[in-house]
């Protein structure tokens, strides 16, 4: 996005790249339905996803209000972040978490581990008292955790 912006600054033109969180396509209902989205997606729940129609309501509120949007030229912009940002939200009127939020990220990776390996589903006040934090970008680009025997 921020090369294309540079390019296409001469020409008045903005770009803007879209990042969608777990998306409920058509594909991944239908796995759900089969029961196959488990094994597929790494366990990830697919209630937490956001509709495809979302994105679109993201590209729609870009193209409606130019001078923002070219504040966010050259940037990638994730989608639930941006319906936060501009108010939005997704065609059940719900706004998915981002996929930088603690929000997104335990209830996806860290609980089911958790519960894994003690053998015991975690407390309701956990789960349901979760907060809507974002972590930076650069904990994503540092590549995967250590594991427990390194």
């Amino acid at each position: 996005a921020s090369d294309m912006a540079i390019q296409l600054a001469k020409h008045d033109i903005d770009t803007v790249a879209l990042y969608p969180g777990l998306v409920k396509t058509e594909g991944n209902v239908e796995m759900d339905r089969r029961g196959e989205w488990a094994e597929a997606s790494g366990g990830l729940d697919l209630n937490l996803g956001e509709s495809p129609r979302f994105s679109g309501r993201a590209v729609a509120t870009l193209l409606a209000d130019p001078e923002t949007t070219k504040d966010q030229s050259g940037d990638v912009v994730v989608v639930a972040e941006l319906a936060g940002e501009r108010g939005f939200t997704d065609i059940d009127g719900s706004l998915p978490p981002s996929i930088r939020s603690l929000k997104f990220i335990l209830p996806s990776f860290v609980f089911p581990q958790i519960e894994s390996e003690s053998g015991a589903p975690l407390p309701s006040w956990v789960k349901d008292n979760v907060p809507d934090f974002l972590l930076p970008w650069s904990v994503f680009s540092s590549g995967p955790p250590p594991t427990a025997d390194q």
